[in-house]
């Protein structure tokens, strides 16, 4: 068989990989339209090492990334976090991120004292005594949480949460689709904390290595898996090489691709679409039109990174810093990997990241590389409030369009997505558009793809 991936980001390798394991004699050729394979997994050199400017860790007590980089003999290069203690920066300073919430949603008022006024703090204690909670359906994030537990919750703690994971909005995105573990316990449990008390209890006894990282990276970086997952696929890989139709045809499917002025055909037994979800619904029109609407309602953010090496000095900012919007700053957040990570740490310049951009917020992008790495950097040098602020070395990254936005209704729009896509026998669809924006559950979702496929 001939299986035709479109997309080189890391579910679409992904999927060329768990191919070639279960079918080893099969041939599989991965499309890519840009000039590089991986997608949003990216890293750069910078000082001498190499640095993520994408995902720079895989969640480890999910077992799909992990799993993944054994089975590509990378387990001796798997590195856990020396520290993980982050704190939120509000106008009067900062304050500890507290542990055990679920995507900042906590499961008591315990630790909130100093990240919300008194006020903010007996909102949250009085959540329990409310009436009994019934969602009617999805509902946004952030409506739910400010009915129930007040608005400096959410614009204190949840939402810098999820601006980091999404580029986006509380008050937009979906329960159901960015806090599932939560929205599954609310019915029962009947409150907000009680359901949060309850998804992390869940989340441990089904973890059984509580005592074990959160977090994982590689020492090459997460941008490293791509280049070994076509090595080890023996895919073949076809960069600036478009697809602009699909079509049916008597023996699978016909893909035309390259350039319009000269398109070529390209055959294929069984079709994977793993591009973001504008160019999967151009693609799939024809073929599953009732995929195209859905896929249409999934709206996208930009944003950049951009990666400073600073001379050596000391910073007391333990992983890093959450910024949410309410404290007027330009960055979202900043990571100081060579605190977060053993394996940057000891060298002779401070490593640091931070993010600019989120959904509907992002005039900021506008400006020029020079100005808008110079204004990065100064945000982040007050911030970190270092001694030498200026960086020896700086990488600016934009990722124009880069992170799918899981607004209210996301559920029922991946629902309708799959069930259409699954009436072509030979086709699927996957990615980060759907069930997870995620590294590992970009990987679920290529194995389940691969499982429907065959």
């Amino acid at each position: 068989m001939r299986l035709v991936v479109v997309g080189a980001g890391i579910t679409g390798l992904a999927a060329a990989f768990e191919w070639r394991r279960r079918r080893p004699d099969d041939e599989i050729v991965v499309l890519e339209a840009g000039d590089r394979i991986g997608g949003k997994l990216h890293r750069v050199r910078l000082a001498g090492h190499w640095y993520d400017t994408g995902p720079e860790a895989v969640l480890a007590r999910v077992p799909e990334a992990v799993r993944l980089i054994e089975d590509l003999g990378l387990a001796d290069r798997l590195v856990a976090p020396a520290t993980t203690q982050a704190s939120v920066v509000l106008a009067d300073g900062r304050h500890p991120l507290p542990a055990g919430t679920v995507l900042g949603v906590p499961a008591s008022a315990d630790g909130l004292d100093g990240l919300l006024s008194a006020d903010g703090v007996a909102r949250v204690r009085a959540e329990a005594d409310l009436p009994r909670l019934r969602l009617g359906g999805d509902v946004a994030v952030g409506a739910l949480l400010r009915e129930r537990l007040g608005d400096e919750l959410v614009d204190r703690l949840v939402e810098p949460l999820l601006g980091g994971v999404y580029a986006g909005r509380a008050d937009e995105l979906s329960l159901g689709s960015t806090m599932p573990a939560l929205a599954e316990h609310l019915d029962a449990s009947g409150s907000v904390l009680a359901a949060a008390a309850a998804a992390r209890d869940a989340g441990a006894r089904g973890r059984g290595d509580a005592d074990g990282p959160v977090f994982a990276t590689v020492q090459d970086g997460i941008g490293s898996l791509p280049e070994a997952l076509v090595a080890a696929s023996r895919a073949e890989v076809r960069l600036r090489t478009p697809a602009h139709a699909l079509r049916r045809t008597a023996s699978g499917f016909e893909l035309s691709v390259g350039t319009a002025a000269d398109p070529e055909l390209v055959t294929a037994d069984a079709v994977l679409v793993a591009a973001p979800a504008p160019k999967a619904a151009r693609l799939l029109g024809d073929l599953a039109p009732g995929a195209v609407e859905p896929l249409q309602g999934i709206p996208y953010a930009s944003m950049a990174v951009v990666a400073m090496a600073f001379p050596a000095q000391d910073v007391d900012a333990g992983s890093g810093l959450l910024v949410p919007p309410v404290a007027g700053r330009l960055v979202k957040g900043v990571t100081v990997s060579s605190a977060k990570w053993p394996h940057l740490a000891g060298q002779d310049v401070v490593l640091v990241r931070s993010s600019v951009g989120r959904f509907r917020d992002e005039a900021e992008l506008q400006r020029p590389d020079d100005d808008l790495t110079a204004a990065v950097v100064a945000d982040v040098a007050d911030l970190l409030d270092l001694s030498r602020p200026e960086p020896v070395e700086t990488r600016l990254v934009r990722w124009g369009g880069g992170l799918p936005q899981y607004l209210v209704g996301h559920p029922a729009r991946v629902d309708a997505i799959r069930a259409a896509v699954s009436e072509v026998p030979g086709l699927a669809i996957a990615g980060a558009a759907f069930r997870g924006v995620g590294v590992p559950a970009c990987i679920r979702d290529a194995s389940h793809a691969v499982d429907a496929l065959l």
